[in-house]
């Protein structure tokens, strides 16, 4: 038999059909080579707001965030009735505060409030967290120092008081979570002149209705003294939209700060004692 030469197109065709299949194996990559989606964590979570209706949470900002906050306590009772618009007619203890993240877990912090000009530095540090199945932790750690720069009663240069407090959450599902807050007050009665350290503990709790609306209550038990005999409690509505934390509440507490309220209150929790307050929160990023 005669072998005839390949011409150079039969040459090429020939090529063509063995190495082409290959060549385009090899562009196609194997499927472990694939870019698949980065399964993304999220972040374990509690509470919503840094705050109960006066109790911490142990909830943090995320880093350089600032918190803006501006709170009022009504100090006619609510069963005053018509003659003081059903508690709304004032005067008001106020509080502004501003709080500004470090870390994500780091926050620093200035309140004012106008009983006894009382202007408070403090610190707060979200410890530890965790999510086991539908249950999330949290653990935190907050300290304050406060002045009592204008009091309404001589305080014997007995004016400044401090707190350290330990914040544990846990949260079942995403609707109902609940924290406790064992505290240690120093100088709770700045009018005394001997000073001394106070522990006591405080419970919250939440339940979620919706994204944006939840229901809260909260419970100091402190120790009974002249003129704070009583525990604080306060309930109320909270409503959360675009950063901002709106809470519409009921108290016995008109009290704001931490070394003020923490101490106990001079009201009975029942209803001819409740006041109307609120507290609105702004998280501003830059």
């Amino acid at each position: 038999m005669v072998r005839m030469p390949l011409s150079r197109a039969a040459w090429v065709g020939v090529l063509s059909v063995v190495f082409l299949p290959a060549i385009g194996a090899a562009q196609e990559r194997p499927e472990r080579f694939e870019r698949r989606e980065q399964a993304t964590e999220i972040p374990v979570t509690v509470f919503h707001s840094t705050q109960a209706a006066n109790l911490p949470t142990a909830e943090t900002l995320a880093k350089g965030e600032v918190l803006f906050e501006i709170s009022h306590r009504f100090l006619p009772a609510v069963s005053d009735g018509a003659d003081a618009l059903w508690g709304f007619d004032g005067p008001v203890y106020n509080r502004f505060g501003l709080a500004v993240a470090a870390t994500d877990r780091v926050m620093f912090g200035l309140l004012r409030s106008n009983l006894d000009d009382n202007l408070e530095l403090n610190a707060k540090v979200r410890l530890w967290d965790r999510r086991s199945g539908t249950t999330s932790f949290m653990v935190g750690a907050m300290g304050g120092v406060a002045w009592n720069t204008q009091t309404s009663v001589p305080a014997d240069d007995n004016e400044s008081q401090a707190y350290g407090q330990l914040m544990l959450n846990v949260a079942f599902g995403s609707n109902v979570a609940i924290g406790l807050v064992p505290t240690l007050l120093h100088n709770p009665v700045i009018d005394d002149a001997t000073s001394e350290s106070l522990l006591l503990i405080g419970g919250h709790g939440q339940i979620y209705l919706s994204q944006h609306t939840s229901l809260f209550a909260e419970w100091i038990k402190s120790a009974r003294r002249a003129d704070l005999e009583f525990d604080s409690g306060t309930f109320g509505i909270e409503l959360e939209t675009g950063g901002h934390f709106f809470k519409l509440l009921l108290t016995n507490q008109p009290r704001m700060n931490p070394t003020q309220f923490l101490g106990g209150t001079p009201f009975d929790f029942t209803p001819d004692e409740w006041r109307v307050g609120f507290n609105v929160t702004r998280v501003l990023a830059f």
